[in-house]
């Protein structure tokens, strides 16, 4: 079994590669749209693979300027770097484009030149020519053709253009049908009782959802109300199970009735996901193998690292940082929580796509223990790629329409007695202004890319995730925060006058600025609570800063939503000690 599960992960990671950089943009995703790119550079979205291009060859060109090496050295030191069971899709692609990007960057002809000559960037007709650095100094269209004429013999580079879809083989279509399902239905590919939740932690599994105790039983998962008390077995995976045998109570009954138990779902977007792409898989300076040990782990997560999220983090960060969540936090307060999360979020989520994505909760009225719902979606309602970004934003009557839907659709699937808190968005003119003149991790060994240059690539290639913040048009930005704050008026609204029959709903605004605040007087910067590398989804410690501020609001604000404080906590500890791993 385990043999077989690692070659169809080392498969998977190996044809997820090629899906990375469309999931990489976390764009919005049109509403209801389950179609899926074919899974082949000649593929996918063309503005995707050019940015996977000219980020592949940047990393190149500064390996072997790092290590005075040649190009050929460099491209075999990257394929090195990388975990051994996807070393063999990298030394294809090395052997495919490896001589044609040695010969041109030999030539001094940048990422951009590189990319545009090999065919994975493409100009619309009409469209400008897209580039992350300065051009040449004989202009980039004369550099291009200059490199193409280089190129044009190449029969290795003439057969790239051949493939088709890698689905249409016979051996990768069943496996292509499944990565389909995890991304289109968002869970669990390894549940065999069919419960929703797993034994594994990625493809959707218990890094996303409390992990299962018994994955042949469809009766046994987290979050539910024992059976029978659990005297015999852990029916609710909390750990807690048995009788004591000084006074034949069983041990669920004896601590967890009566504590308000209750589970915390999240309904969000990348930024709910806490998507993160590491640093150093393209800062030469600190790179090593070391720096790629998590790549199969990131691909099968689909780049997001919900395990240290704020919400429903509960691990460690392996990625700077530290981990504070609404989860611990109310597993802090009362053990028997333990386990009881979902991660219901997608990179692109937002009010429009956010329906079909509830279909994946777990929740049970009848047997279930009630729930915390957070919902948010705090920035891809008003963030698009698109050049005419504010005709695709979401208005207040289709925000209000949303939002009603899917609460009614919770009111359907939540037991009585749990509650919804609607996040406002976010005002995303902190991106611009604290990161736009700085220099990006890729430009920190020539000092040569700052984020203005970085969002202007992704803008000019429409894949950039959100175009009305990431751009110096200071009018779109006020335009873009101003719709924000018009939608966040909405959630509001609904907060305040509607109501529901088996939860209440309330409304808080995203803490941005309290978590500035609270940044700077711990002497940190600013631009510090943003991803480095995409410029766009709140950092590590932004996650762990925003959790205590919402709590603390919870706390004196909506005591009831947090549930009493269960002073077995203790007892709990020492006698199920060994019980406790997530």
């Amino acid at each position: 079994m385990r043999a077989s599960r690692q070659t169809f992960l080392n498969l998977f990671c190996i044809l997820w590669l090629l899906l990375l950089l469309k999931a990489a943009s976390c764009s919005p995703l049109p509403s209801g749209d389950d179609s899926l790119p074919p899974l082949l550079p000649s593929g996918l979205y063309k503005g995707h693979t050019c940015v996977g291009c000219v980020l592949v060859v940047s990393v190149i060109e500064q390996l072997a300027q790092w290590h005075n090496s040649t190009v050929k050295a460099a491209v075999e030191r990257l394929c090195n770097y990388i975990p051994e069971k996807l070393q063999g899709f990298c030394y294809v692609l090395a052997e495919l484009y490896g001589p044609h990007i040695a010969e041109l960057i030999d030539r001094e002809m940048n990422a951009d030149v590189v990319c545009h000559s090999l065919r994975l960037c493409k100009q619309d007709p009409g469209q400008p020519l897209c580039h992350l650095y300065p051009p040449p100094k004989v202009g980039l269209s004369t550099a291009i053709w200059k490199a193409k004429r280089i190129l044009k013999t190449s029969k290795d580079l003439k057969s790239t253009t051949r493939f088709s879809n890698l689905c249409a083989f016979p051996l990768l279509a069943n496996l292509c049908e499944k990565i389909k399902y995890v991304i289109r239905n968002k869970l669990p590919f390894e549940d065999f009782d069919g419960d929703k939740f797993s034994t594994f932690p990625t493809l959707r599994g218990y890094h996303w959802r409390g992990r299962d105790c018994d994955d042949r039983n469809t009766t046994v998962y987290p979050g539910r109300r024992p059976d029978n008390w659990d005297v015999k077995s852990d029916s609710n995976c909390n750990g807690i199970w048995g009788m004591d045998p000084k006074d034949g109570i069983p041990y669920e009954e004896k601590f967890c009735k009566g504590a308000d138990s209750r589970g915390v779902v999240l309904l969000g977007d990348s930024a709910g996901a806490h998507f993160h792409i590491p640093p150093e898989w393209m800062t030469v300076t600190q790179m090593s193998a070391k720096s790629f040990a998590n790549l199969p782990m990131a691909f099968t997560d689909e780049l997001d690292w919900p395990q240290f999220s704020e919400i429903t983090g509960f691990l460690n960060s392996t990625i700077g940082g530290w981990t504070d969540s609404l989860y611990l936090r109310l597993r802090r307060r009362n053990r028997c929580n333990h386990r009881d999360l979902q991660n219901i979020s997608q990179n692109g989520g937002s009010s429009r796509n956010l329906l079909n994505l509830m279909k994946s909760l777990a929740r049970n009225q009848l047997l279930d223990n009630p729930a915390i719902v957070i919902y948010a979606t705090i920035g891809n309602d008003v963030c698009n790629g698109n050049h005419d970004t504010l005709a695709h934003m979401t208005t207040p009557k289709e925000m209000l329409s949303n939002v009603i839907q899917a609460l009614r659709y919770l009111d359907s699937r939540l037991p009585n007695g749990s509650h919804v808190i609607l996040t406002g968005l976010v005002d995303g003119r902190f991106l611009w202004d604290n990161l736009h003149d700085r220099y990006h991790p890729l430009g920190q060994l020539n000092r040569d890319i700052t984020y203005s240059q970085l969002y202007s690539f992704l803008n000019c290639l429409e894949v950039s995730p959100c175009n009305g913040w990431l751009t110096p048009n200071e009018t779109l930005r006020n335009l873009t925060s101003e719709r924000a704050l018009q939608l966040s008026n909405v959630l509001k609204e609904i907060a305040r006058s509607e109501k529901f029959g088996n939860f209440d709903v309330f409304y808080m605004d995203f803490p941005l600025r309290q978590t500035a605040e609270e940044w700077r007087k711990m002497g940190g910067e600013p631009w510090q609570l943003i991803e480095p590398v995409d410029g766009f989804h709140p950092s590590q410690i932004a996650a762990a800063l925003g959790t205590s501020i919402t709590w603390q609001k919870a706390l004196h604000e909506w005591p009831q939503v947090l549930g009493k404080e269960n002073p077995f906590n203790d007892q709990i500890e020492a006698i199920f000690k060994d019980q406790g791993g997530h």
